[in-house]
């Protein structure tokens, strides 16, 4: 979570910054932590940045297209989504994380305009989901956390968001069977001494979890754009990742539909 905070809040400090995310490097400047102990480096900034660059892209799209709709923020830690995205006062906005995540949100980011709502719980329970409106097309955008689930625990949460709502997009972030085999690898995910589970390899797979959902978008992490952003180190070594048949699948982002 403070990684990917102090990763936003690097690339806002560019002169070619991709994500822009001023309350992002706000945010770090309130917090009395050493973010060297991240490992996040210029490269895996922007990588950060690229990444919920395109989730905000799609998000916005879909509000475009459904100003009257839900916005459900999954496992949203000190992500200011909620900040950077303008947004109709139509749409419903839903950031959920766990009780202790929301306490420290609450401290070090101010409340976002709007229909706005900060939920306590853990996204693999029913409570939350079961008290938001079903009444208007829902997009759940969660990056960063499909990993930290279980196949059953995203499986799970999968099925319960398409069987509440009539219509709607998953937006979100997965690792490939050979990413989470090798993800000691990540420094962000080494040094805070966590655990991934949930690997997809295919798209499909989650297709399967509901009637008519489908796959708009399956992008790897290598071919997403805004490539050119990186460092130029950071850019050779994306081409040598992409150029290895199992690693250029290690990551991906989704856009589902149903």
């Amino acid at each position: 979570m403070l990684a990917t905070l102090y990763g936003r809040a690097l690339d806002s400090e560019r002169p070619e910054s991709v994500l822009h995310d001023d309350a992002a490097k706000r945010a770090v400047e309130r917090i009395d932590y050493d973010f060297g102990k991240t490992g996040m480096t210029t490269t895996t900034a922007v990588g950060v940045a690229i990444r919920a660059r395109v989730l905000d892209d799609w998000t916005r799209e879909f509000i475009a297209r459904h100003p009257s709709c839900t916005v459900l923020h999954l496992a949203c830690g000190l992500d200011t989504r909620a900040h950077r995205l303008e947004r109709p006062e139509t749409v419903r906005w839903v950031d959920v994380d766990m009780p202790d995540v929301v306490a420290l949100r609450r401290r070090i980011l101010p409340e976002p305009a709007g229909d706005y709502a900060l939920v306590a719980s853990s996204v693999t329970e029913d409570a939350w989901l079961d008290a938001v409106p079903a009444d208007r097309p829902v997009v759940a955008v969660f990056e960063g956390l499909s990993m930290y689930l279980t196949r059953e625990e995203g499986h799970g949460l999968v099925r319960r968001i398409t069987g509440r709502f009539a219509g709607g997009e998953l937006l979100f972030d997965v690792y490939g069977s050979w990413g989470i085999k090798l993800q000691k690898l990540v420094p962000a995910v080494r040094n805070a001494g966590a655990t991934l589970h949930w690997g997809v390899d295919d798209p499909r797979e989650v297709e399967a979890l509901h009637p008519g959902l489908t796959t708009v978008d399956s992008w790897r992490s290598v071919d997403l754009p805004h490539r050119e952003a990186l460092p130029g180190a950071g850019r050779v070594q994306l081409k040598v990742v992409g150029a290895i048949p199992k690693l250029r699948d290690v990551g991906k982002l989704l856009r589902l539909r149903w």
